[in-house]
């Protein structure tokens, strides 16, 4: 079964991914199952009606965190003579539930033998993606009068799922059934009820999970209508934009999760299947992106990573002083260090990324009190930059992974394994040095010299800030410029010599304001240009690059949330045409993925495809894709605040119509922003 044909619910680090008749029958490489804290929970959930498999007639995907399937009996040829319907509605919130409807449509009472095949294999998230299932501990099964008890036990790493139902029923140690009598038109109805367990020492439980019973299930709509109430309000002439907007504010809200550590608070998971935890870089760019529509992701995001930043060297994790956080699992193999990401630190980027949200996270909602209280964790990471960073000495932040055998090799946001190269397809040495984190940098010792000038009150840190920035860009225009493409090299290697392939990372530079003005026409240019941009957006790796693929993870598929950093950074630089080429070209593939942005897409040319083309294996939803629609909504009304105001300078693309966003969230208060398309004059003489 291919991800395609699944459904999928989610309510933050908890998910199911299911069959369209809502069974499960996972295999150890398949991300299906009911999932929670990267433990698979459930691996079987197989429903029979008299030892016969049921066929989906439909399926309603009613909220993110709950869905309904319409079943009958046999085969579709056996469908216009069914005489029972069986519903399937479940929901997800922290453990899982499943409401089991049988009507009975016959003028003849029946009898029936309603079973559930229930197991757990709980694997560990990266054993399914590393389609490796090698478990070392022990699973039992234990039968009670009421409950079916399923657990695997190591050492103090002890998982369970413990299964029971509202009506009366058969437990053995392969699931349980029902022996039902129905009239004539007469229904039965059961509630089963699976709680997902993990235990530490003497038995604790150490979740505080949701238990999904019908008070937590309002509670979840409840928290849904007030997540949708309290972000700006969409409207656009150009209905995608409207639709696209809440679909990608449903989905922030399915991703929000709530780590073991922080008490309820929540923020922004990767993204599903393989990424629904903590992660430092897709949290902060997802947080970026949001911050004009949801900013109390942002204050979250920043205490939870300054709580868990580096403090020590430790090969194994790549940790060292100061350094923020890559990911975060939870799951077997993370606890018995079979990998690293207890917390893992392999990336070059949050780091300075940590420092540019708290700064952008001020001049939106004038919390200077958060600014205040992470003034010791953001010098940390300021060091992070200088002392650590550079492996060579020569002022750039450099990667090379200290854990060789289970670290991240890439440690840039394109981190895997061939994204990085010569113009000849060969690869480089390390340690690397790519192009956009250097800009993070310039733009975070900018950023930080204002926080320790304002509210720091140490202006000396301030004036130094801005010396190293100033020589940081100069340095850099020196270095990285590819004087006969015209364009800045992805990457440079120990020894200085260029990686020089033209690629999207120079859109982050203009963003991060590294790029010299006399510069920035070029890479707009190239932007556009059919070598990067599709028609739907701007690709990984430019077309005739050696290693240019249209299906290449980073060396050619296009990124929504590269696309929307890319547009921001070409309205810095003035380019406001060339933003809103690329806003309408990702805002038009959102349509063709029902508003749900992928995490990528391929890279073929738009004249070729007609419609965007999925990447096989994308994350979908993924929090910094559900993002990119309102960083380009802010991109291209031109919202940035400005002295404690919010200035707005809309720039829209042709045949927009008029859009507002009204209630925007901030220092101000709440103010609408307004603004309107040109008429697309081709279209309107045709």
């Amino acid at each position: 079964m291919g991800q395609s044909n699944t459904i999928r619910i989610l309510d933050g680090n908890t998910f199911v991914v299911c069959e369209d008749t809502g069974d499960i029958e996972a295999t150890p490489s398949e991300p299906t199952g009911l999932f929670s804290l990267d433990t698979r929970f459930l691996s079987t959930w197989v429903l029979t009606v008299n030892g016969e498999r049921l066929n989906s007639l439909s399926f309603d995907d009613l909220q993110y965190f709950e869905s309904r399937f319409f079943l009958v009996p046999g085969m579709a040829t056996h469908y216009v003579d069914a005489k029972l319907s069986i519903i399937r509605e479940r929901a997800v919130g922290g453990s899982f539930r499943e409401q089991l409807t049988i009507l009975n449509h016959d003028e003849k009472p029946v009898d029936l033998e309603i079973r559930m095949e229930a197991a757990s294999d709980f694997a560990d998230l990266f054993q399914v993606k590393d389609e490796i299932l090698n478990k070392k501990g022990e699973n039992y099964a234990e039968v009670e009068p009421d409950k079916l008890r399923l657990g695997y036990r190591r050492g103090n790493f002890r998982r369970e799922t413990v299964i029971s139902s509202s009506t009366e029923a058969r437990y053995d140690s392969r699931g349980f059934a029902y022996t039902v009598h129905l009239e004539p038109n007469e229904q039965w109805d059961t509630a089963i009820d699976v709680q997902t367990h993990a235990l530490g020492p003497g038995g604790r439980d150490l979740r505080m999970g949701v238990r999904v019973h019908g008070t937590e299930r309002l509670a979840l709509q409840h928290d849904l209508e007030q997540w949708i109430a309290d972000a700006p309000k969409v409207n656009s002439e150009h209905g995608r934009v409207a639709s696209t907007y809440r679909r990608s504010l449903i989905d922030l809200a399915a991703l929000r999760f709530s780590p073991l550590s922080l008490g309820g608070a929540s923020l922004p998971a990767a993204g599903l299947p393989w990424f629904m935890t903590m992660f430092g870089r897709d949290s902060i760019l997802t947080c970026l992106q949001t911050l004009p529509f949801t900013p109390q992701l942002s204050k979250t995001t920043l205490r939870i990573l300054a709580s868990l930043q580096g403090s020590r060297f430790d090969d194994f994790r790549d940790e060292d002083p100061g350094r923020i956080l890559h990911e975060m699992r939870y799951g077997e193999t993370a606890a018995f260090e079979e990998q690293p990401h207890s917390p893992y630190y392999g990336s070059v980027d949050a780091t300075p990324l940590f420092l540019v949200l708290l700064d952008e996270y001020e001049r939106w909602t004038g919390d200077v009190a958060l600014v205040k209280e992470l003034e010791q964790e953001s010098r940390a990471a300021l060091r992070w930059i200088d002392n650590y960073a550079d492996l060579v000495g020569n002022g750039y932040i450099w990667y090379e992974r200290r854990n060789t055998e289970t670290g991240l090799e890439n440690q840039c946001w394109k981190d895997s394994w061939d994204s990085i190269s010569y113009s000849d397809g060969t690869l480089p040495p390390f340690p690397r040095a790519t192009c956009e984190v250097q800009g993070y940098a310039y733009d975070a010792k900018v950023r930080a010299a204002r926080l320790a000038r304002e509210f720091w009150g140490d202006p000396e840190f301030a004036d130094r800030l801005e010396r190293e920035a100033a020589e940081l860009k100069e340095r850099f225009n020196r270095d990285w410029w590819v004087a006969d493409g015209e364009f800045y090299a992805l990457a440079l290697d120990p020894d200085g010599r260029q990686c020089d392939i033209l690629s999207s990372n120079i859109g982050h530079l203009l963003w991060s304001g590294i790029v010299e003005p006399e510069r920035a026409e070029k890479l707009a240019a190239h932007l556009v240009g059919p070598r990067l941009f599709s028609g739907w957006g701007v690709r990984t790796l430019a077309e005739g690059e050696t290693r240019y693929n249209p299906i290449g993870y980073h060396n050619g598929t296009i990124w929504p949330f590269d696309n929307s950093f890319i547009a921001w950074g070409l309205r810095r630089y003035g380019f406001a045409e060339e933003a809103a080429i690329i806003a309408n070209g990702i805002l038009d593939a959102a349509t063709y993925f029902d508003g749900r942005l992928p995490e990528a897409f391929g890279g073929y040319p738009r004249e070729l495809t007609k419609f965007p083309v999925e990447y096989p294996t994308a994350c979908s939803p993924q929090a910094w894709s559900t993002g990119a629609p309102l960083l380009l909504l802010r991109t291209m009304l031109g919202l940035e605040p400005h002295e404690g105001h919010l200035a707005v300078e809309p720039r829209l693309p042709v045949g927009m119509g008029r859009i507002e966003v009204l209630d925007i969230p901030g220092r101000w208060g709440r103010v609408d922003a307004f603004a309107r398309g040109r008429m697309d004059l081709d279209n309107l003489a045709d």
